[in-house]
């Protein structure tokens, strides 16, 4: 019972601060994804985002900050077995499946779907 407290609490506070950058600090949607990118990615820097994964689960893995550590983890743990070329290889390793099905899913969207613009 715990686990799913943790992970609504986690999860909610993540998107709590996105919308407070928002309302509060005026910064564009754009603005706003960028920063938890890169609050994710400065976390799992420091090594503090695989610890918030251990105490709350899916809400830690499911909001933006994890694709920011899944970028620098994949760079982080390919850079210490192949050197420099390593951190290029790694960023796109743990991330590539999620950037390919979303240009594959739009594109059947835009295919099926009359967009706009």
């Amino acid at each position: 019972m715990f686990e799913y407290v943790a992970a609504f609490v986690v999860g909610g506070l993540i998107c709590f601060i996105g919308q407070m950058l928002m309302d509060v600090g005026k910064l564009s949607p754009t603005h706003t994804l960028s920063t938890l990118v890169v609050v994710g990615a400065l976390l799992d820097g420091f090594h503090l985002y695989d610890r918030l994964i251990d105490f709350a689960g899916a809400g830690a893995t499911v909001p933006i900050t994890s694709f920011g550590h899944s970028l620098v983890h994949g760079a982080m743990s390919e850079g210490d077995r192949y050197g420099f070329f390593g951190v290029g290889m790694g960023v796109f390793e743990v991330t590539s499946v999620g950037i390919s099905s979303t240009i594959l899913f739009s594109f059947l969207v835009a295919i099926f779907f009359k967009p706009k613009g």
